[in-house]
């Protein structure tokens, strides 16, 4: 393989994941909903942010394949930029759920009570049973 065909490739893996992320974006969610395990509610995703960020990477996989062959490559770039930096607003509780409240879910809510704590075990007299207290 020539090494001139490695910023084709990569173009078309980027665009094909920015496909991706448009049609997830417009495509239905499941019909079939598993009952919510978490007790706080997840925030929801905005599909015009994900379809923005979507178009985005579209867009940088294109300036990708063309490289400086085209001379509205820096305008696709800054088209992309704009689109990304627009979901990214579009999606902000989104992005902040996934960055900040890692493991939040399975915490007490503040004003309720806190979680049953795991029961003790101590060693009877044997050594060999134990017995939960």
């Amino acid at each position: 393989m020539r090494i001139e065909l490695l910023p084709l490739v990569a173009g078309v893996v980027v665009a094909l994941i920015g496909v991706g992320l448009v049609a997830d974006a417009s495509l239905p969610d499941r019909a079939l909903r598993v009952e919510e395990r978490r007790r706080r509610q997840r925030a929801e995703r905005s599909r015009g942010g994900e379809g923005a960020v979507g178009g985005a990477i579209v867009l940088l996989g294109v300036a990708l394949i063309v490289r400086d062959q085209w001379d509205a490559t820096p305008w696709v770039v800054t088209i992309a930029g704009v689109l990304l930096a627009a979901g990214a607003i579009m999606n902000r509780a989104w992005i902040r759920e996934q960055l900040d409240f890692r493991g939040a879910a399975r915490r007490g809510q503040p004003g309720e009570g806190a979680l049953p704590r795991a029961r003790k075990r101590e060693r009877t007299t044997s050594g060999e049973h134990f017995r939960i207290r």
